[in-house]
């Protein structure tokens, strides 16, 4: 369930779930509340909304332009590089803060960045290898609530 200490990021899972088929704004709107949700369970900041909303945005245009499928690959290989792409928004967002702003833990960017690589790796592997797990289910399931429309 997790490697050095991260584990899965299951919001971002579902966000590229529900965003392959759909517009890029409701891709976003679908990021833009997990990470609201996933921000008031744990801190304010870093705020997850900006990397699960690019996450919808670019899930919903990859499909879009025909180069994502509704296939279980395809869905893993974009859980791997927007999982890297949610982190490094969060990484972003701690280097902001450390520049222009205070830094209550005290941290260099130096160690933010070598953190962001070993966090960002570890939930890429373990974010993909569950994404087929939950894609089909759910897949599955907003088809069947999508034919009662």
């Amino acid at each position: 369930m997790d490697i050095v200490g991260v584990g899965p990021n299951w919001l971002l899972i579902w966000v590229v779930a529900w965003s392959i088929g759909r517009t890029p704004w409701e891709g976003a709107i679908a990021g833009i509340t997990l990470g609201l949700l996933q921000d008031s369970l744990t801190a304010p900041f870093p705020t997850h909304v900006l990397g699960l909303t690019i996450a919808g945005l670019l899930t919903a245009r990859l499909h879009q332009r025909r180069i994502l499928q509704e296939d279980l690959i395809s869905a893993a290989l974009v859980v791997f590089g927007l999982a890297i792409v949610t982190e490094t928004a969060i990484a972003f967002q701690l280097s902001a803060q450390q520049i222009f702003g205070e830094n209550p833990l005290h941290v260099s960017l130096g160690a933010i960045w070598l953190t962001h690589q070993r966090v960002a790796l570890s939930s890429a592997i373990l974010s993909s290898l569950w994404a087929p797990v939950l894609y089909y289910p759910l897949k599955r399931w907003w088809e069947k609530y999508r034919s009662r429309d």
